[in-house]
């Protein structure tokens, strides 16, 4: 027997099962690791979760296909049993449907849901086929039946959830009933024929009262973890128009911004996180399906009870005749699903959205309503609806930084100085660029991240409740909206740092600012700074990097406003790698890469690995500082008593000496408090510019991308009122006909 026969005849014993199996086991892979990905951004977890992701589809299909195929086959062995085989053709549509915690791993998936509908009719076509082809000694024709339904079923859910998370139909399922106002025509006849009647009659225009805002509370008051998923889906059920760009009531407005000037940056955050999070389940799982009344919990009881009838009518069927390997594989199959549908369950009782279902007095869900108080009061305590700890139960501390957080709580950092200080070699970077790779590896290189922290959500939020406080009316509002950073320049009387703003386009601002703030962070220091100054400082920096983050490695969410960012920065590149060389500094540079590949940190590294790592990393970390340091020194050294533009033209978009000159003129103010206070401030407003302008799909593609915090601020400047989402003309007024005696 030859080698090519050998595996043909491995495959044709082997092959199904072990396509099966994986088919079973990438289910349970998806269940568990899909809903890390709204919490973690890195690649080590979105990769396998894509490739999983799409794994499962193939394998499923292929797996029918083999199924359609063995049956119209004649072959023989103790693997080729077309009863039992036409019995495993079902599961592979619970597969299909996939879990609860994935539906669709791009948000453009759900655009494609014509195509699983059309996927569901095929593979039910071939699973039937499949089926017809056994009898008539079709002795599991029973249970094959159920799982046939169950399937069904779960597919059904799937291509009914992409379906409801389309953009369209999403956006007309939150349009109201149309509304055609008051009679207009009867109005105008009733007061024409009063005129021709010589009666006095006067149009006069009643304003209805505003809807009180019950939701208030005092900001001292911290809200509880229930208080902050109810608060949550109060909002959301308001805010969800934000993702189809509806526009919202004044009413809306001033109840949304009342409520979030009351609160601290603590819960403010919180409520905004997890409303993101509702926004997140309804395009990216089961949820919205799963709430349905009819077509929610009702077909999810049904397809777990034909599986568990169908496990113990195959139970009590004579089984002899099957293969015990083929025996176990089929009871692999049953107890799967069954447990999927278990810890679907599990997850969907300890979800927000149950516990707003079982905490909603005013409006509970359709269910709750018919069970009585005791068991209501029961089931409440037996899930936890406080949920403040419940997760301590069953994760280990270590585990709790990945499964607590609602998002990554991380800012992507990229540096332009350090990104030339650190050039490659022409050929390799020609490599890499071929192959489309210099993004990926620039993350990298060049890339670090760094907590969302404690002050930074404070200082954002008080910036941006400083200016919800002076946004009383419209035309203020949209005003600050689309101010970026010099509407905090004219506040603070710095007229003469405008242009930097004003008079340039947003991606030269922020390049201009981002290369001007690391000038000030490694130049323009001193120890005997204040502690607000130093938080300012490195504040300001995180910010600078974030935003270059953005600029460059997540362009789509910066490309209504970046211009030529890329081209400029570019540029400015060219220009800086050109100086450095000219200067020096690059040849100077020792690195990390370079000091940890010296024969010297090899061999402590072998004596003793663990603490030279450490000694290694931190000496590395205090060159690069160092090395900035000298490099922006140079920069500054420059004369640019003549603007860069008068010397080079328009050839070069280079912005790098333009920096140079805004740092002396901030330089000017009158002391370093100030300049780190100005900076921070021009920083938070350039991103909530951002933020405002980002496109909406571009925010909700990133929910599953473990989140941005322009994602943030996008929503929480829209809850204090600042946008252009909301209609200027107030609606709430009605005209009534009086006619005098």
């Amino acid at each position: 027997m030859g080698l090519v026969e050998w595996w043909k005849l491995r495959w044709d014993s082997w092959g199904l099962r072990v396509v099966i199996l994986i088919s079973l086991g990438l289910q349970i892979l998806l269940i568990f690791l899909a809903p890390l990905r709204k919490r973690v951004s890195t690649a080590r977890i979105t990769v396998p979760i894509w490739g999983a992701y799409l794994l499962a589809d193939y394998m499923a299909i292929f797996a029918v296909g083999l199924i359609s195929y063995s049956q119209g086959c004649v072959t023989s062995g103790p693997y080729a049993d077309p009863t039992l085989l036409a019995f495993w053709a079902p599961f592979l549509l619970l597969h299909l449907g996939g879990p609860d915690t994935i539906t669709a791993f791009a948000l453009e998936d759900n655009e494609l849901w014509l195509r699983h509908f059309l996927g569901l009719g095929v593979q039910f076509w071939a699973v039937g086929y499949a089926f017809i082809e056994s009898f008539p000694n079709h002795k599991l024709w029973i249970p094959t039946v159920l799982m046939l339904l169950a399937g069904l079923i779960k597919y059904s859910e799937r291509t009914r959830a992409l379906y409801l998370a389309s953009s369209r139909v999403f956006q007309d399922s939150l349009l109201e009933d149309p509304n055609p106002g008051p009679n207009y025509a009867k109005f105008m006849d009733e007061y024409t024929s009063k005129n021709n009647a010589k009666l006095p009659t006067l149009i006069k225009i009643i304003s209805e009262p505003s809807k009180s805002n019950k939701t208030t509370t005092e900001a001292e008051k911290g809200l509880s973890d229930l208080e902050v998923v109810q608060t949550a889906h109060k909002f959301y059920l308001t805010f969800r128009g934000l993702i189809a760009e509806l526009i919202f009531s004044s009413a809306q407005r001033n109840e949304s911004r009342d409520y979030f000037l009351k609160r601290t940056a603590r819960d403010a955050f919180q409520i905004v996180e997890v409303e993101l999070n509702f926004f997140y389940d309804i395009l990216y799982t089961k949820a919205k399906v799963m709430q349905s009344k009819c077509l929610g919990y009702p077909p999810r009881a049904i397809s777990f009870i034909l599986t568990c009838a169908a496990l113990v009518i195959f139970y009590l069927i004579e089984r002899k005749k099957f293969d015990k390997f083929d025996i176990i594989v089929t009871y692999t199959l049953l107890v799967g699903a069954i447990a999927l549908d278990l810890i679907a369950l599990f997850m969907i009782l300890y979800s927000d959205w149950t516990a707003v279902s079982l905490t909603d007095l005013e409006r509970p869900n359709w269910f709750i309503k018919k069970l009585p108080n005791w068991f209501l009061k029961k089931l409440q305590c037996l899930l936890n609806v406080e949920r403040t700890r419940w997760l301590g139960w069953f994760f280990p501390e270590k585990m709790m930084q990945i499964v607590r957080p609602r998002w990554s709580e991380s800012l992507s950092q990229y540096n332009l100085i350090n990104y030339c200080l650190h050039p490659r070699m022409e050929w390799w970077e020609r490599i890499i660029d071929y192959f489309g790779l210099t993004i990926l590896l620039d993350r990298t290189k060049y890339g670090n991240t760094e907590d969302f922290t404690s002050h930074l959500r404070d200082f954002i939020f008080e910036e941006l409740k400083m200016k919800s406080e002076l946004a009383d009316d419209f035309e203020t509002a949209k005003e600050i909206f689309s101010a970026r950073g010099d509407w905090i320049l004219q506040d603070e009387g710095h007229i003469n740092l405008l242009d930097w703003i004003s008079k340039v386009e947003f991606d030269e601002s922020l390049i201009v600012w981002h290369i001007a703030t690391d000038l000030c962070y490694y130049t323009n220091h001193s120890k005997d700074e204040d502690n607000d100054t130093k938080l300012n400082r490195e504040l300001s920096k995180v910010f600078s990097d974030y935003l270059l983050y953005l600029l460059i490695l997540q362009s789509p969410m910066l490309s209504p406003i970046a211009g030529i960012g890329k081209i400029r920065f570019r540029d400015t590149c060219a220009e800086a790698k050109k100086f450095f060389r000219g200067r020096q500094i690059l040849e100077e540079d020792i690195s990390f890469q370079k000091f940890f590949t010296s024969s010297k940190c090899f061999s402590c590294c072998f004596r003793k690995f663990s603490c030279c790592f450490s000694k290694c990393y931190f000496k590395g970390k205090k060159e690069r500082d160092k090395n900035l340091q000298k490099a922006c020194e140079r920069i500054l050294e420059v004369n640019t008593d003549v603007p860069p533009v008068t010397v080079k033209g328009d050839r070069s978009k280079s912005v790098l000496f333009d920096a140079c000159r805004l740092v002396k003129e901030l330089k000017e103010l009158e002391s370093n408090k100030q300049i780190w206070m100005i900076i921070s401030k021009v920083w938070v407003e350039l991103m909530s510019y951002a933020a405002g302008h980002c496109r909406v799909d571009t925010h909700a593609a990133h929910l599953s991308k473990g989140g941005q915090l322009l994602t943030l601020v996008w929503l929480l400047m829209a809850h204090l009122g600042l946008g252009d989402q909301f209609q200027i003309r107030e609606g709430n007024a009605r005209a009534k006909l009086i006619v005098s005696k």
